[in-house]
């Protein structure tokens, strides 16, 4: 049988181009033949570039300097919201769909630039803001159960990671839209620091929240991928000396209750890093009651302000999304969108490291178990924005405060689900973050993707891929 690399690493695939084991144009085919057998399940993609990809990997091997690309002949997925040349940005939905890029954004050249392939781009939900992704075309569902949402807003990119469509996506997160999916399909997410990774997202990156992300199945995949978004020379990370990490189940939302699973997979992370020579101490950062209420207005207003400078009519919007442009709105119009308010929480978030004598934060990734998949976009905005808050509060004020925060698994749940658990740190801490999370691969690795999906390095003939 012949073999496919279906499985694979990126950081596999890129080593076996550059050698000349396989070339890229075999590697894409396929995940393109993966792809259109996985997809009309998921439906994780919006559009698929076939022939495209075909003749942009065969560009890659006729290449004469493979041995300095990184991601030579690597397949990745860009989510919708982000320029692909020759491509609108759909933006979630029909109405709120842009017109063709004519170039691509500054984070797909650099992914292009370093071998990789687009295979096509992801769906999110409209205008990014939900954490479910879905619209009147199809609901995109998740590898692990298909009743359950990937998350979102990345819910595209981050199902078809699970399922191996894709080695590793790019993705994007203004308040946790990186995070959460990663959570819910068992994956490493990261979202860098302010200024790392040039963003350039919507109409103000979310008002300077919004960053561009990886979502990968290993901790070497999201740290060559970050490192190729930032424009640096991938490095190999340090196993860090001992850490002192403050570990909190505070939910930053009054009211919102952390299921036992969740409780369960911070007492595991906890653990793990005791087990790794760190120190593990109970610290919880206080979560103003101004920082939800001006959060949430920051959040009404940033998509406002995208719908008004890309020109869409609120009208033709889904009923949820329309209600919370029009809050937008009004929030810009009350002056209760201030920069002074964010650099407070900054400020106050940088504090917390320095005034508890820790490195690093852990806290709960997600507080209950991912919602259904069952069509979000024609319901409320009061449904989904109960729903989004109360399995979603953990990650949006990282975002505010513009602060690095990963997402890594770290076990199963009884539903059957996969669980994880955020890490935050100060600014210029990726590297520390990704160096904790491979440990904690080493110490107790996780399944790469869901079950009845490709497994970790198995080829179709049955031999593994070299690590």
């Amino acid at each position: 049988m012949q073999q496919t690399w279906v499985g694979a690493t990126a950081k596999q695939i890129a080593r076996a181009v550059r050698r000349g084991d396989t070339s890229a144009t075999q590697v894409v085919a396929d995940h393109l033949d993966h792809l259109a057998t996985g997809d009309p399940v998921l439906t994780a993609f919006r559009v698929v570039r076939g022939g495209e990809a075909i003749v942009e990997a065969e560009k890659v091997d006729e290449q004469e300097d493979l041995a300095n690309l990184p991601l030579a002949g690597v397949p990745v997925a860009v989510k919708e919201n982000t320029a692909v040349a020759g491509l609108p940005n759909w933006n979630g939905s029909a109405a709120a769909r842009g017109p063709v890029a004519e170039e691509d954004h500054e984070v797909v050249r650099r992914l292009r630039g370093a071998g990789a392939v687009v295979l096509g781009v992801t769906r999110m939900p409209e205008l990014g803001v939900w954490g479910t992704t879905d619209d009147p075309s199809g609901t995109t569902r998740n590898p692990w159960r298909t009743d359950r949402t990937p998350g979102g807003s990345s819910g595209g990119a981050a199902a078809a990671v699970a399922a191996g469509l894709v080695p590793f996506a790019h993705a994007n997160d203004g308040f946790g839209s990186v995070r959460i999916p990663a959570a819910c399909c068992g994956l490493v997410g990261i979202k860098p620091g302010r200024g790392v990774v040039p963003a350039g997202i919507g109409a103000d990156d979310w008002f300077g929240l919004a960053e561009h992300g990886i979502l990968a199945t290993t901790v070497a995949d999201a740290a060559v991928g970050l490192a190729v978004l930032a424009g640096r020379r991938p490095e190999k990370l340090v196993e860090p000396q001992r850490l002192k990490v403050a570990v909190s189940l505070r939910s930053p939302v009054l009211g919102v209750r952390l299921d036992e699973p969740n409780r369960d997979a911070v007492a595991t992370a906890s653990r793990l890093l005791v087990a790794a020579g760190h120190d593990a101490v109970s610290a919880d950062p206080v979560y103003p009651p101004s920082l939800g209420m001006r959060g949430l207005a920051t959040w009404f207003a940033a998509v406002s302000r995208d719908a008004e400078a890309a020109g869409l009519d609120r009208a033709e919007m889904q009923p949820r999304t329309r209600r919370h442009v029009a809050l937008g709105a009004w929030a810009l119009r009350r002056g209760y969108v201030r920069e002074a308010d964010r650099a407070a929480w900054r400020e106050r978030s940088i504090d917390f490291f320095t005034d508890h004598g820790v490195d690093l934060m852990l806290t709960p990734a997600l507080a209950a178990t991912p919602p259904k998949a069952e069509g979000w976009s024609g319901r409320s905005w009061t449904a989904n924005m109960t729903a989004n808050i109360r399995y979603a509060p953990y990650a949006a004020p990282w975002n505010i405060a513009g602060l690095p925060a990963l997402v890594v698994p770290v076990g199963v749940r009884p539903d059957g689900l996969p669980v994880g658990v955020q890490l935050v740190g100060p600014p210029g801490s990726e590297l520390l973050l990704l160096a904790v999370a491979g440990q904690f691969e080493v110490a107790a690795p996780w399944r790469r993707h869901a079950p009845a999906w490709p497994r970790v390095g198995q080829l179709a003939d049955g031999a593994t891929i070299e690590p």
